[in-house]
């Protein structure tokens, strides 16, 4: 499997926020492994979704694993056919890693730090009524 995916970092880690993100480094996954990585600068297009989202596909980007995101910057990145996975933490290689070995396990936490996973049914529900 070779894959690339992008990660907002803030030095070694991730960083929570995707839209406050001023790099990324992106992550190339080989048999399960990561074989590169290239950091790149994206102060220029903070909080514009749809700026980053293309950037990052024209890098040949397809997934994006993030602590924290909005629902615009989804949007934006699904729009562009990339796979957003949230709820990584600290090191961003270690996220990369665990992606790579297929370990990474995507929460829809929105800044949740709950621990109690119930799953009544609501993962399933894409209605979001607010």
């Amino acid at each position: 499997m070779n894959k690339k995916i992008a990660i907002p970092t803030e030095g070694e880690k991730v960083n929570a926020h995707f839209g406050r993100s001023q790099a990324f480094t992106l992550f190339l996954i080989e048999e399960g492994k990561v074989s590169g990585q290239e950091r790149i600068d994206t102060a220029d297009f903070q909080h514009q979704h749809e700026g980053i989202a293309q950037l990052l596909k024209s890098k040949g980007v397809e997934a994006v694993i993030c602590g924290g995101i909005g629902p615009g910057a989804i949007t934006g990145l699904e729009n562009a056919g990339i796979e957003v996975l949230r709820g990584a933490n600290g090191p961003a290689l270690e996220a990369a890693q665990s992606y790579g070995a297929g370990t990474f396990v995507s929460t829809n936490a929105v800044c949740n730090h709950s621990h109690d996973h119930d799953h009544h049914g609501h993962g399933h529900d894409h209605h979001h009524h607010h």
